[in-house]
């Protein structure tokens, strides 16, 4: 029988396992990622199967068990609650990432002191902060929770000893990286420690019905730090964007067991924490310049709700030999495909221009209904011609210059018509039953020449 080795090499971004250093990982391709760690063999008792919270239970039938939709729990902020699917289920891991500074902490205090509120019992773990510096915060966010525990601790077995003996309604662990097991030998916040916590969390969640919070830090990629399998484990993952020099930010749902993915928050952070923004296209409108030329309106999904956006392009003669397309909350590749469709089908000759576009406010754009707005503000300020302020625009652009039907155009027209928009120029196969929009004009394109005909 062949030795076991004492130690092995883990790579920190996939979990990869070697027996020898290597400089680059085989499966992820992360270069210098591999960290030495004790070797732990899996325990395979006689008689015994791995341990499972569903070990003792016995099939049920589907039509047995009980419905869980009517027992979500509101977290008492509504933009948080749309960003969940509805509420806090009970028994969910809820996993929030974010760069440092951003609100993470500050939702999570928030959250804990709405909840609080209705009578739960909430236990905050810190891992980085001691209890009187998570106080200050609470005091300069006007927090008077009288049931919100505070446990600064970083040993997951006297976490959970804690939880046994306290039994909260809550738990909030920040930050799942600072969390160590004594039973692995290996720096916190490691692979096999990020692991090992979560799943131990999961196990708790589950078994106990007790929602849990884990806090997650991102690394400079963005991702959360950790193995991948970290968010295959959790039931929702949530995301912060927007810069946090500036005053609004976004939380995205990428994943959620319990809800629709991809759906969105809008916060604004103030002296006294984050405020939810109700209604966040009016917000990402209200700076819009009038009469310049660039600037056009484009109406987006997030998740189930509609959203307008401003949408600016800035075309610029290039000094130097070769022309830079840069785009800020727009994918690049996705701008090189449309500018190349702009000189091919309509005639623009942009080889020689600098092209930059840019989504105002922060917000990530990432589906193909912002196409036709994009094409329409480069070709805005290509021509140095504005676009008038009531008109806005939707629809994915094709290689040979078609204008593409989207989902959901009623929801995009009728959220545009809420806002005072009187023109709306969409793909011909999404006006169907939209002639009816009291005091806005469709017009349908099958084409990005009819569009800027249009326009122009």
């Amino acid at each position: 029988m062949a030795k076991q080795p004492a130690t092995i090499y883990v790579c920190q971004h996939c979990g990869r396992q070697e027996r020898k250093w290597s400089g680059r990982c085989a499966d992820c391709g992360e270069f210098n990622s591999f960290v030495e760690e004790k070797f732990r063999p899996t325990p395979q008792a006689k008689g015994t199967t791995t341990s499972s919270i569903f070990r003792h239970t016995s099939p049920l039938k589907f039509s047995e068990i009980e419905s869980q939709e009517e027992s979500r729990t509101s977290s008492g902020i509504d933009e948080f609650d749309r960003v969940l699917g509805g509420g806090i289920v009970p028994g969910s891991l809820v996993l929030i990432g974010g760069s440092p500074g951003i609100g993470k902490s500050t939702l999570v205090i928030q959250t804990a002191n709405e909840l609080n509120k209705q009578g739960f019992k909430v236990l905050y773990v810190s891992g980085e902060e001691s209890e009187k510096q998570i106080k200050m915060r609470g005091e300069r966010l006007g927090i008077e929770a009288e049931n919100l525990f505070l446990l600064p601790e970083t040993s997951l077995e006297n976490i959970l000893a804690e939880t046994e003996k306290m039994k909260p309604d809550i738990v909030i662990l920040d930050s799942i990286q600072t969390v160590f097991s004594e039973k692995i030998e290996s720096a916190a916040g490691s692979v096999s420690q990020v692991r090992e916590v979560a799943g131990q969390f999961m196990l708790f969640a589950k078994s106990t019905h007790t929602p849990v919070f884990l806090i997650g830090h991102v690394t400079k990629e963005g991702s959360i730090a950790g193995p991948k399998a970290l968010e295959h484990i959790v039931d929702t993952v949530l995301y912060f964007e927007g810069d946090r020099h500036h005053n609004h930010r976004i939380i995205r749902a990428t994943k959620n067991r319990f809800g629709a993915a991809n759906e969105i928050g809008v916060f604004e952070m103030t002296s006294f924490g984050l405020k939810p923004v109700g209604n966040p296209s009016e917000v990402f409108l209200q700076e819009r310049p009038e009469g310049a030329s660039g600037s056009v309106v484009t109406v987006c999904m997030e998740g189930t709700r509609p959203m307008l956006v401003e949408i600016q392009a800035l075309v610029s003669g290039s000094k130097f030999g070769n022309a830079r397309r840069m785009a800020q909350g727009f994918d690049y590749n996705r701008l090189s495909l449309l500018i190349a469709v702009l000189e091919k089908r309509v005639g623009f000759q942009l080889a020689g221009d600098d092209v930059f576009l840019n989504i105002a406010g922060g917000l990530e754009v990432d589906e193909p209904a912002a196409d036709l707005g994009v094409i329409c503000s480069i070709a805005s300020n290509f021509r140095n011609v504005p676009i008038p302020p009531d008109v806005a625009v939707f629809g994915e652009v094709g290689l040979t210059g078609e204008v593409r039907g989207v989902l959901q155009a009623q929801a995009r027209a009728r959220e545009a018509q809420t806002l005072g928009f009187k023109k709306l120029i969409i793909p011909t196969t999404n006006k169907t039953g939209l002639e009816k929009l009291l005091g806005t004009r469709v017009v349908g394109v099958k084409t990005i020449a009819e569009a800027l005909d249009e326009l122009f």
